[in-house]
């Protein structure tokens, strides 16, 4: 099974272009949010604002959609970059016809072990769902356990 997390660190300007206008941080204490988007087999602000039109009816279809596109894809797409600091990470399932999740985690075992994370369920076809988090300097992933990608969206989390 080939499984793409999206990996970021908190540091810099943020990459993905769609995002752009989202990641202005509010004054004062209030978390910027971060937009991601679930679709078949993709989070489409990880693949540069490209819906690739996959159909899917379970996990199964995306790695098998994974096994094909999967390098490629990969190779094209963006780090989230980002400044340490409060986020909210809403995330929408928009046509995925089965319930979702997300995940956002420190990348590697040192990370995961040592940096924060939020998860959570109920990502039903067509719901948005908020994930808050105070991002400390370093490496992270995101991913869908149920809504497989081909690698890893990454966010880097650092100070400029």
């Amino acid at each position: 099974m080939m499984e793409r997390h999206s990996r970021f660190t908190a540091s810099a300007a943020l990459a993905f272009g769609a995002l752009a206008g989202s990641l202005a941080h509010a004054a004062g204490n209030e978390p910027t949010v971060i937009e991601l988007t679930q679709i078949p087999c993709q989070f489409v602000e990880s693949e540069n604002g490209i819906d690739r039109g996959f159909k899917t009816t379970k996990q199964a279809d995306c790695e098998a959609i994974n096994a094909k596109t999967g390098e490629q894809r990969v190779a094209a797409s963006q780090l989230l970059a980002l400044k340490p600091g409060k986020y909210v990470f809403r995330v929408t399932n928009k046509n995925v016809p089965y319930e979702l999740g997300f995940w956002l985690r420190g990348a590697g075992i040192t990370g995961r072990a040592t940096l924060p994370s939020v998860s959570g369920g109920g990502l039903t076809t067509g719901k948005t769902q908020d994930y808050a988090i105070t991002l400390k300097p370093g490496e992270y992933l995101y991913s869908c356990p149920l809504n497989t990608t081909p690698g890893g969206e990454e966010v880097s989390a650092n100070n400029l």
